[in-house]
């Protein structure tokens, strides 16, 4: 592992000099080799410098997946800025909080996108939005003129030959040490949090996915999962930026959609939630398409029954389905490798990838600790100190078991968090949204299964004497504030919550009893 870059500017330097002329980026009709990958970032970055931005500070990226993200996410590396992605099923709110609590230089955000218009929503949320450069994404041709905003194309014509020198200097001037990203994660006391992680630990992540997946130049990648999140950026963008392999992003998932990538684009690596591979296995128009490339899977965030696994081995026929586990604050911490058999896959998350160690703590807690363990949260040192030990430990919060081997199962969790399609949900948060209701006394959240998305959230609710509120109201009432990932499914009205005596809520005793 000496020999791999530790940064991303480097990566991509490296990249365009070992693979120039392979295929960096297939985007439906965008095309991108890694030499022109290397040249378009370049003249990203130069723009970013037209428009003042120095190293160090930071840019938010609200955009789905399309070669604009990698070329922004690069470009802002490539500048000596801090990549800071938001989630793109958040409402205006939640994207408004993360700009100002990051001082945002500028924002990236996509135009007008499956009927909603992101910086309008932005706007209506918080109504002192102001940042320096707003560069807009178009993807379709409803989008409004707006002079306060600056179109891609346009941004990018603003690059010179002597600003793209500048910002090779300053590529080369990026260190290991410094912040590469600042992805933010919901914490259990409802706050959302921002994980701070240097380029030497980005770049970590990706090393040792690209090593344990066996990924490969040649190897075709298509990239559902989010770039937002680091399954889609760090185990995804950075992984092909190393391998060499070619990025297919898919920014709607569908599953004929995906299917014709796959036959297209002769897809070779998949990862994915485990629903992704039921939802293809199960499709009633699969033979009509040729799967036949598929090589490595890799999967995780959800329990993988011995079957899926072995259907996807039999009918879909991978060479490697591998299972995962890690969090953003430690993004790949252990992982299976192509030899394991169907029941280690579906049974446990793998064993440790290099330089990370692991262990378990009091009550059987996952703790990790390792070179790309987090640097910490923004701003907020109490947080740090207690999710990373005086050690070094990073304490998961998710109970495990690690056999002789040294293969990981997650059994259970610590924090009252649940994973619905793939997305971590923190009931706290949920909890708080609603609280503010008019009517209702109190809430409780809970993780229910759910056959699709492995589980769906419930909110088990007090109404106060006299409140009229229905299901209906609860469910609309989210809507208007939360990501559509984190609104309950349904609603439960009970008459008290059960409780300790020490008055927490017994969210098992809710989970037994709420069915």
């Amino acid at each position: 592992m000496t020999d791999y870059p530790r940064t991303t500017p480097s990566a991509l330097v490296r990249a365009a000099d070992r693979f120039g002329e392979l295929t960096a980026v297939s985007d439906n009709d965008t095309v991108l080799t890694f030499a022109q990958l290397h040249e378009r970032v370049r003249t990203f970055a130069g723009a970013l410098v037209a428009r003042g931005l120095q190293p160090g500070e930071r840019v938010a990226v609200w955009v789905p997946n399309t070669h604009h993200w990698i070329v922004s996410a690069l470009g802002i590396h490539y500048a000596g800025g801090v990549v800071v992605p938001i989630n793109t099923r958040y409402t205006g709110a939640e994207a408004a909080e993360i700009v100002d609590r990051v001082n945002a230089a500028a924002l990236v955000v996509v135009g007008e996108f499956l009927g909603a218009d992101r910086l309008a929503q932005l706007r209506a949320a918080d109504t002192t939005f102001s940042v320096g450069t707003v560069i807009r994404i178009p993807l379709g041709d409803s989008d409004a003129p707006d002079d306060s905003v600056i179109d891609f194309d346009a941004f990018l014509a603003m690059a010179t030959p002597d600003l793209c020198a500048e910002v090779d200097r300053r590529a080369r001037a990026v260190s290991p040490d410094d912040v590469a990203d600042i992805l933010f994660t919901s914490g259990t006391t409802g706050k959302s949090k921002g994980v701070l992680t240097a380029h030497r630990q980005t770049m970590g992540a990706a090393i040792a996915w690209a090593e344990c997946a066996e990924i490969v130049a040649h190897d075709n990648y298509l990239i559902i999962n989010p770039f937002f999140h680091s399954f889609g950026y760090k185990a995804g963008i950075l992984v092909c930026l190393l391998a060499g392999a070619t990025i297919v992003p898919m920014a709607v998932f569908d599953v004929p959609k995906v299917m014709t990538k796959i036959h297209d684009e002769q897809i070779s690596v998949l990862p994915g939630a485990p629903t992704i591979y039921q939802s293809i296995l199960d499709h009633p128009n699969r033979s009509d398409y040729n799967l036949g490339s598929l090589r490595v899977a890799v999967t995780g965030a959800a329990p993988v029954p011995v079957a899926l696994v072995e259907r996807m081995q039999k009918e879909l026929e991978f060479e490697a389905v591998l299972t995962a586990y890690g969090q953003t604050e430690a993004v790949v911490a252990t992982m299976c490798r192509s030899g394991d058999d169907p029941e280690t896959i579906s049974s446990s998350s793998g064993r440790a990838v290099p330089g990370m160690e692991i262990r378990l703590g009091e009550q059987d807690e996952l703790l990790l600790r390792g070179p790309d363990v987090m640097l910490g949260y923004l701003d907020d040192p109490e947080a740090t100190a207690k999710t990373i030990d005086a050690d070094g430990w990073l304490h998961t919060g998710d109970v495990a078991t690690i056999d002789d081997r040294g293969y990981v199962d997650i059994t259970d969790r610590l924090k009252d968090m649940y994973i619905s399609g793939g997305f971590n949900v923190y009931p706290a948060e949920v909890e708080q949204t609603l609280a503010r209701i008019t009517g209702l006394a109190e809430s409780a959240v809970i993780g229910v299964p759910d056959e699709r998305m492995g589980e769906v959230g419930r909110a088990v609710v007090v109404k106060l004497p006299g409140a009229e509120i229905a299901e209906a109201d609860v469910l609309e009432f989210c809507r208007d504030r939360l990501a559509k990932f984190k609104i309950p499914k349904d609603v439960r009205f009970v008459d008290a919550l059960p409780r300790n005596p020490s008055g927490k809520v017994l969210k098992n005793v809710l989970r037994e009893e709420i069915s």
